[in-house]
């Protein structure tokens, strides 16, 4: 008898261990923002889940003149907590030991508003979360989709900056479809395009258009290496 009551114990014991490593970190306090998708709250360093905004330095363009995107980012950053305490529920941590969260000001997600605002893309290689918000932006010509700009993961590229670093991988954390590759390596020749309308479709090679169909990073477009993953990132395969 005593013997099975320590097993029940035991196994309650490792049932309420294995929930309580289930749930995600709550971080909240006063932010300091450092650039358009990255704060600190205390000693604690946050990358915004989902988005990608410009970098500190770089530049856009509109109406053919240059424009601090990177500083607008993170001048909107700082305008929608404007020194409110936030509060941040983890979803994953990168390889530099940054939490990786969604970060909120009372009902306002920030990734969500940042992207909405036109001053961040949806990260759509980690997440399609934003991707309405950023279909919206695009469509109003909100931020940089007023001009010009180069995608924050292609400027980092050709100016060797890596200070973005993707999440390490996390089981316990809910996973969200992967979005198209920036370029074709690895074989992934499937173009994954974004009409006028906003209707996200893919084209297999050899098929009706695929020569024709260009494909621009920096507006959400890329590659795939499978119809399931397109189809899994939420395009379609054309009509007709």
């Amino acid at each position: 008898m005593r013997k099975a009551l320590i097993l029940v114990l035991l196994a309650a014991t490792a049932a309420t261990t294995a929930l309580c490593a289930k749930q995600p970190e709550t971080v909240s306090g006063v932010a300091k923002v450092v650039d358009g998708d990255s704060l600190e709250i205390g000693a604690v360093r946050i990358r915004l889940f989902g988005i990608d905004a410009p970098e500190g330095r770089q530049l856009c363009t509109r109406d053919s003149a240059s424009w601090s995107c990177g500083t607008a980012a993170a001048d909107k950053l700082r305008a929608l907590i404007g020194g409110a305490s936030i509060e941040c529920v983890q979803r994953d941590t990168d390889q530099y030991d940054r939490v990786v969260a969604i970060c909120k000001n009372g009902a306002t997600d920030l990734g969500g508003a940042m992207v909405k605002a036109g001053l961040a893309l949806a990260y759509r290689q980690y997440s399609t979360d934003y991707v309405d918000q950023e279909d919206e932006a695009r469509r109003a010509k909100r931020g940089m989709w007023a001009g010009e700009f180069t995608a924050p993961w292609e400027y980092r590229h050709s100016h060797g900056d890596n200070t973005y670093a993707p999440p390490r991988s996390s089981p316990s954390q809910p996973t969200t479809r992967a979005g198209p590759r920036p370029d074709p390596s690895g074989g992934c020749m499937i173009k994954g395009n974004i009409n006028r309308s906003g209707e996200r479709i893919y084209h297999l090679p050899g098929t009706r258009g695929y020569a024709e169909t260009r494909i621009d990073p920096a507006y959400g477009e890329g590659w795939f290496c499978s119809e399931e993953d397109a189809k899994a990132a939420g395009w379609r395969a054309p009509r007709g």
